[in-house]
């Protein structure tokens, strides 16, 4: 598997990834190629995708992250979180549907820890968003 920076001809599969995750967020996938969009290339297809953006200098959010259905359960997000705290050390921090219990653990897996809630941040459903918070 190859983690690489993102390019346009990597966002209709980064569309079909996300539109088959309802769990992460649904936002426009040619945005991402304004933050720092990595992706994960098994065979020559696009696996999974992690998008981060600088908050503050030292300071870094994971903004979205999603596997193709096919390719869960083989460590993908797993490893384009690491390659992305690797990539740039620092502060991070994410937000997690609380009701998302396969996200929660794979961030605690990774290091991050619980640190706030965000009542009702979530919409369709509403639910709060669990703030995780690793430094690097």
């Amino acid at each position: 598997m190859k983690i690489r920076p993102a390019t346009s001809d990597d966002l209709a599969a980064i569309a079909t990834i996300q539109a088959a995750s309802p769990e992460a967020s649904q936002w426009d996938p040619a945005g991402y190629l304004d933050y720092d969009c990595l992706v994960a290339v098994e065979n020559d297809h696009v696996a999974g995708f992690l998008v981060s953006r600088q908050t503050t200098p030292g300071e870094r959010e994971i903004l979205n992250v999603a596997v193709a259905l096919s390719e869960r359960r083989r460590s993908i997000a797993r490893r384009l979180i690491a390659a992305e705290l690797e990539r740039v050390r620092g502060q991070w921090f994410l937000e997690v549907r609380e009701s998302n219990i396969a996200a929660l653990n794979l961030y605690k897996a990774c290091g991050f820890q619980e640190a706030g809630r965000r009542n009702s941040y979530y919409h369709n459903p509403t639910e709060s968003g669990i703030v995780m918070k690793l430094n690097s």
